[in-house]
């Protein structure tokens, strides 16, 4: 594929007039096409695979929408749940038993909201004044109301509450009760980074005192209130903590890790729970990997605020919807330690936050490209089967990946030198190609004898359980012992990630032996398990029954009914001892400290070099160590959808570079299914086709899904597909680079990019790469269009001549057949392409070409960032090229070299120019003040194209042309 010229697969052959009588129909079916896209509730029930019937061509059923009739509203105020369910004790009050509590029983009929409900005679006073403190810092000690007892333990009956000036757009509220020894997040785990104090202070804070104590936090350019915890019911023991907060709308998204289905939150009184677990991503509303009670709230004026809760105890969150849409925390231990952020829209209110946790890294260029990996590579020839047929079908891919298949017995850093004799030679011969090979390490460490013995026989100088012993960096259960659990190698120990500096030592050095010893050069480690995952309840003597293992509360989290209440199914016993503190408060930390420890390895034993890790399990800070995945999630329709919700919930956690397995890791794929999968995959931050090796319902092995796997017309659009995300690489990088200079994630909904446009709040079927490209996929079965929502201006194909002019927000349904992804760039944008390689070592040194794609006002801009694409510190060395692009009235384009401290290899120029949007053949033109030849100059319909040019990439250029 060229940068002169596209493909007309898929074109679009109305013409202009008769798409302008279109698009006033398309009008009147806005509404009607939003409700069926927007309005589907989160609901808990099982989905169907099999698509809804849509309608096709411009015209949609313009007949009213059959909408359940409303519950009546019993509510005159938010409300605060006075008998939440709890996993240790699933009885509920009656009306009497909620009298006796000091509550208030309500009659109505919404199957999910409280009955029993606080007063505002519970929660705290504050009887003396506010102080100020040193610094920005104002203080108060509150007095506790109401029952002095919860779940039978203690209520603290005072309480310190600071308020904190974090520069002019955030705060930090922070509660900690009296003479209390509650568990705080170490500033090594999570440095909130300070910004500059504030000069100019965008909110004002009032501390409320009747008829409860509560903080108030106001913006002062409109009035509005963003946070607001004078609710009854806020409560401080060792073991239960609870706070609600007022919203100014019922615009919430964010907190994780779930299968949310909805990007935007359904507020109809969900609990969702917070704490890391080893669960598929499905149908079913409960935790997952990681953890990260971080939430946005879109304000209607479209300006934006977050709030961080720093705590790592297992909590749950309770949504509550309009007319008073609020937000009830419930957590088992720490403290309340708030933060919120600020934003004139939601780009600002996100950059607040990551600037806060700390922005991620530049990841290295070829993780950008496509990735083939799967569980169930039998042995080493079936893996190169997989890897040269892949090649041999000129599938464009960079990395290949080894799942637990390679070890020996499952033993970290080790292979199995029987089914995979020769893997030195075939990963050297990866190298050779251009390519990578990524591993898969587990948290948990073999420990079982005999196999640990055949592990040192395998793998000569093998002993990583022995160094773990001797080095004392285990985890370690009540009485001192090393806790014992079983994950792949059988019995397995757990590395004390959060002893940093020790761990460091001993993870480099068994790194070091797989790359020397076993004479592995993985470019890439991918760390599994670690939420932490055991195989067993708690250890393999069980957990002793206890306030940390069976707290007096248990938030809404999996088989936390188990045992009569417990946390520790699937991991280990919460009275295990790390050094960050005990397991109950720092479990959720356990995969953010392993891949803080592997990225420190990494740049010890490898200073220059980006770190490419992969975690399963994070929080809040991760990013900046690592990049995520979706998880094992199913080769199902719905979950395609579910991986845009995913990937858009995880850019507002801090994760630029974050995908999905392509086709699910679970089951069987359908092949129109996976040929939808991997065109969506084409825009995915991490593109990696990743299957297991059994299916989840009959235990038989499931085939491979890899492109080249499938018959040749699936190969073919495939391939395509993949060339298209290569071509768009440069745009994607420097897209990261943005995420990692300026914390503007890479993936963003349409809200983030239009917040005053409310057509845009809910819809997740679509999605912004960068700010530039629209992309609007094939989510359901049988489709051969697709119901797409272009907010206000210009939009551009790229597959032929068809504009989309959208006035005020529009409606289109686009021709979508099977061998189509449709995307558009927005009107306003230039983008970087480059000739398309089978891999980016390759694509690299290829020609390049820009695309602009013309506003109203015929201008557009755009930038390109190039650097060596694995020095770890190009930027702040300055040894980047970075290039402007503007395009002023329709007639001058400009390419400035912003900053020139990087020359690319082989003579790289832009051979080709496209500017979408002009529609008259231009009667001269001039580059760098030399007229160009007639035979240059091409215009199909409403492109310009400017071919078989050549302009070098670090030099300034000019191109003029008259449009008369």
């Amino acid at each position: 594929m060229a940068a002169t010229g596209r493909s007309n697969s898929g074109r679009h052959t109305c013409f202009m007039c008769i798409l302008f009588m279109m698009s006033a129909a398309a009008i009147v079916m806005s509404a009607l096409v939003l409700n069926r896209m927007l309005n589907d509730d989160d609901d808990e029930s099982p989905r169907s695979t099999l698509s809804p019937d849509t309608a096709t061509g411009q015209k949609v059923d313009s007949s009213t929408p059959q909408v359940p009739s409303p519950v009546p509203e019993f509510r005159t105020e938010a409300v605060v749940d006075c008998d939440p369910p709890n996993q240790r004790d699933p009885s509920r009050v009656d009306q009497e038993q909620c009298g006796q509590r000091q509550c208030k029983w309500i009659q109505h009929s919404h199957e999910r909201a409280p009955r029993c409900v606080l007063t505002k005679s519970v929660g705290y006073s504050l009887p003396g004044n506010v102080q100020a403190g040193p610094g920005s810092l104002s203080e108060a000690r509150i007095v506790r109301k109401g029952p002095m007892n919860v779940y039978d333990r203690p209520v603290y009956k005072e309480v310190d509450v600071s308020v904190d000036e974090y520069g002019n757009n955030a705060l930090r509220i922070f509660f900690r009760p009296v003479n209390s020894s509650a568990f705080e997040i170490p500033d090594e785990a999570l440095k909130i980074n300070r910004p500059s104090p504030a000069t100019n202070k965008k909110y004002k804070v009032e501390f409320v005192r009747e008829p409860t104590f509560g903080i108030k936090v106001t913006r002062k350019s409109s009035n509005t209130v963003i946070f607001d915890s004078s609710l009854p019911g806020l409560t401080f023991s060792d073991q239960f903590l609870q706070i609600s907060t007022r919203l100014p709308t019922d615009n919430v998204y964010g907190f994780g890790e779930h299968n949310h289905r909805r990007y935007r939150h359904d507020m109809n009184w969900k609990t969702w729970g917070m704490f890391s677990r080893d669960f598929a991503p499905n149908d079913e509303p409960w935790n997952l990997y990681s953890v990260h009670p971080v939430y946005m709230n879109l304000e209607s004026d479209g300006r934006a605020n977050m709030v961080f809760l720093k705590n790592s105890n297992a909590m749950e969150v309770t949504l509550q919807p309009s007319p008073y849409p609020a937000i009830t925390y419930r957590t088992i231990g720490g403290v309340l330690d708030f933060y919120v952020f600020l934003g004139e829209n939601p780009n600002h209110a996100l950059q607040q936050y990551i600037q806060a946790i700390g922005r991620p890294p530049m990841p290295p260029y070829w993780s950008l490209g496509f990735h083939i990996c799967r569980w169930g590579y039998r042995d080493l020839p079936e893996m190169k089967k997989v890897h040269e047929r892949n090649i041999l079908a000129e599938i464009p891919f960079d990395t290949q990946w080894g799942d637990i298949d390679y070890m020996y017995k499952k033993f970290d850093f080790t292979y199995d030198k029987t089914t995979f004799a020769g893997l030195p030679q075939f990963v050297e011969q990866v190298h050779n190609r251009g390519k990578k090979f990524v591993v898969i390490v587990d948290s948990g460490i073999g420990a079982n004898k005999t196999l640990y013995a055949g592990a040192r026989s395998n793998s000569p100088g093998y002993s990583m359980y022995d160094d773990a012993v001797q080095s004392d960096v285990l985890v370690k259960n009540a009485t001192g012992d090393i806790l014992i659990g079983k994950v792949w190698p059988g019995q397995s120990v757990f590395p004390d990630f959060t002893n940093v500096n020790k761990i460091t030592d001993f993870w480099a050095r068994w790194i070091k032996f797989f790359v020397k010893n076993e004479s592995i050069p993985a470019d890439g480690l991918w760390i599994d398990m670690d939420e932490p995952a055991s195989f067993i309840p708690g250890s393999e003597n069980g957990c002793q029954r206890n306030d940390w293992n069976n707290p007096p509360f248990i938030p809404k989290i999996k088989d936390g009914e188990k045992d009569g209440g417990s946390l520790y199914y699937k991991t280990l016993c919460m009275d295990t001892q790390q050094k960050w503190g005990r397991h109950y408060d720092v479990h959720s930390m356990y995969g953010h400290s392993e891949s803080m420890v592997t990225y420190r390895a990494l740049t010890k034993l490898y200073p220059n070099k980006r770190p490419f890790i992969v975690t399963r399990s994070s929080f809040a800070g991760t990013s900046q160590y690592a990049s995520t995945w979706l998880g094992d999630n199913d080769g199902q329709w719905s979950h395609m959808h579910d991986s845009i919700v995913g990937m858009l919930e995880y850019q507002m956690f801090g994760f630029p570079m974050v995908g999905a397995d392509i086709c699910g890791f679970f089951g069987a794929d359908q092949r129109e299914m996976c040929l939808r999968w991997y065109q969506l995959a084409t825009f995915y931050p991490f593109a990696r086709s990743h299957n297991g090796i059994y299916s989840p319902h009959n235990s038989s092995f499931v085939p491979d899904q890899d492109p080249a796997f499938w018959d040749p017309d699936f190969v073919r659009i495939v391939r395509n597909h993949l060339l298209l995300r290569y071509k768009f690489l440069p745009y994607m990088y420097t897209c990261f680079k943005e995420a990692h200079v300026d914390a503007k994630m890479v993936l963003r909904s349409l809200m983030f990019e239009f917040p005053t446009d409310p057509n845009t709040w809910a819809i997740d079927q679509q999605f912004m790469f960068g700010s530039s490209i629209l992309v609007s996929p094939v989510l359901e079965e049988n489709k051969k269009t697709v119901d797409a929502y272009f907010p206000k201006g210009r939009w551009y194909t790229y597959y032929g001549d068809n504009e989309v002019n959208s006035w005020n927000g529009q409606n289109y349904t686009l021709d979508a057949p099977l061998h189509v992804l449709n995307f558009h760039a927005k009107g306003g944008s230039i983008i970087p392409m480059q000739d398309p390689g089978n891999s980016t070592h390759y694509s690299r040194m290829n020609p390049m070409g820009l695309w602009c794609a013309l506003d109203e006002s015929n201008s557009a801009s755009g930038s390109l960032f190039m650097d060596d694409g694995e020095s770890i510190d190009s930027i702040a060395r300055k040894n980047y090229l970075e290039l402007r692009f503007t395009l002023q009235k329709g007639r001058q384009l400009d390419i400035n070299v912003m900053h020139g401290g990087y020359t690319p290899p082989g003579n790289l120029s832009f051979t080709s120019v496209e500017i979408s949007g002009l529609s008259v053949f231009p009667t001269s033109v001039y580059i760098d003040g030399i007229k160009m030849d007639t035979s240059h100059i091409r215009l199909e319909r409403k492109i310009l194209q400017f071919v078989d040019i050549s302009l070098a990439v670090n030099k300034n250029h000019t191109i003029t042309w008259n449009p008369f």
